[in-house]
């Protein structure tokens, strides 16, 4: 029996798969369930499993391959049987397979390559210095152009002339001259410029190859390229800011720490942040909410996304039902899905589902900024670094140690006045940790 293998869509937003690996090689066999191949989705590197059984006949996508979901990528059949209309119906997942391969003998010959486009800018510029030499000049008066005079490839021409076709912008090579031996004389350049006689057309200037490298675009990073394009140009964020003082929230770090420490674990500033990203938004439900178009959902459950950088891009695993979870949960949780994340070993459902994201630079030297909302999601919230900072309390100037945090808002569901209220619970919570379990 022979079976297709197609690219899977392993993601629930996967359009297209690179092929990364090949577990599986023409000539083995293969079992029903066996992983065949290593699939480099939108979010992550998946596995791909055989769906029959029998022989590796034939591999149409290579390893760096990447093409459309639905497309044939190999054929698995018995040994004597003939998988040619299978191979032939496999059209565009064999052009993906060819184009990998051209490009990947591209790149193990970048010297020749370069050689050979080398050359042939060169042998295209020759011919352009051959005509710029003999260049037919434009007479005034419309006749046939006559070469111009020139002397040991020298155009003649007076001093006079050639100041005075500079300042113009004439082109000395395109007139032919009438003063003595066909020298271009002050007349011809005023009857050229009458005539349109224009300077010389410079080429266009070009990178050389040495000058810039082409890095080819992983999956995911086409994917954050095109929801960026979907969140920024149709969503009309609007932004706010709060500055928090994380004082007591440092303070309820070193204790909670201090009690974890039997069990060699920590938590950090932003799992506290999470937890009370997670409590407000249950006060706030208009804030924990999509846009869909015809409706908006608020959502009962908390799932924060939390942004994740990997080499490649920024991801968001998903902590379900935050507000469910104390802070030692919610550490270890981000812990190891940032672990996975970086791995590219998340599952569809580990990074799928949020009704709100965080995303905190603060580690960075960040120190403020405005996040890009994810899609349907209503609200990002942007945090920055926790700083000493001269405040005025009480009518002295002392020191604290101050976060600013941007929120993020649709528009079209969170108003001004709703997501305020919601940053003041979140501010009042961060400055009485206490706050968070009420």
């Amino acid at each position: 029996m022979i079976t297709k293998v197609h690219m899977e869509a392993l993601s629930p937003t996967m359009e297209e798969g690179q092929l990364v690996k090949w577990h599986k090689h023409e000539g083995d066999g293969v079992a029903n369930g066996d992983v065949l191949a290593e699939i480099e989705t939108d979010k992550a590197t998946m596995e791909l499993v055989a769906r029959g059984e029998g022989i590796l006949r034939k591999v149409i996508l290579p390893e760096g391959g990447t093409v459309p979901v639905g497309n044939v990528i190999a054929v698995i059949a018995d040994a004597d049987e003939d998988i040619s209309a299978a191979v032939a119906e496999a059209g565009d997942g064999a052009a993906g397979g060819e184009a990998a391969q051209a490009k990947a003998a591209e790149t193990a010959a970048p010297a020749e390559a370069a050689e050979g486009k080398s050359a042939g800018r060169g042998a295209a510029k020759a011919p352009s210095a051959g005509q710029a030499s003999g260049a037919q000049p434009v007479a005034s008066s419309g006749s046939a152009p006559a070469p111009a005079s020139t002397d040991g490839g020298r155009v003649k021409a007076s001093p006079l002339a050639r100041r005075l076709a500079e300042d113009l912008g004439v082109d000395l090579a395109r007139i032919a001259g009438s003063g003595p031996g066909g020298r271009i004389v002050k007349r011809d350049i005023e009857a050229a410029r009458e005539a349109g006689v224009g300077a010389p057309a410079r080429a266009a200037w070009t990178p050389d190859e040495s000058e810039y490298e082409d890095v080819p675009v992983s999956q995911l990073r086409k994917t954050i390229a095109k929801r960026l394009v979907e969140s920024l140009s149709p969503i009309p964020h609007f932004f706010l800011t709060v500055d928090v003082d994380m004082g007591r929230v440092l303070e309820a770090r070193a204790t909670i720490n201090a009690m974890l420490e039997e069990r060699a674990e920590k938590v950090s500033i932003n799992d506290i942040l999470l937890k009370a990203v997670a409590a407000a938004l249950r006060k706030h439900p208009d804030c924990n909410a999509q846009w869909h178009g015809d409706h908006v959902r608020r959502f009962n459950g908390v799932h924060l996304g939390v942004a994740v950088a990997i080499d490649d891009g920024l991801i968001t695993p998903v902590v379900k039902n935050a507000h469910l979870k104390g802070i030692a949960q919610i550490a270890r949780e981000v812990r190891e899905l940032a672990s996975r994340a970086r791995d590219k070993k998340l599952l569809p459902d580990e990074y799928t589902g949020s009704t709100f994201s965080v995303s905190n630079l603060g580690m960075f030297g960040i120190h403020e900024f405005t996040a890009i909302i994810n899609p349907p999601e209503a609200g990002i919230l942007a945090v920055g670094g926790v700083e000493d900072t001269p405040v005025v309390v009480d009518g002295e100037v002392v020191v604290r140690q101050r976060m600013r945090m941007t929120m993020s808002c649709d528009h079209r569901v969170i108003d001004g006045a709703q997501g305020s209220r919601f940053l003041a619970t979140l501010k009042a919570m961060l400055e009485e940790p206490a706050a968070i379990l009420v």
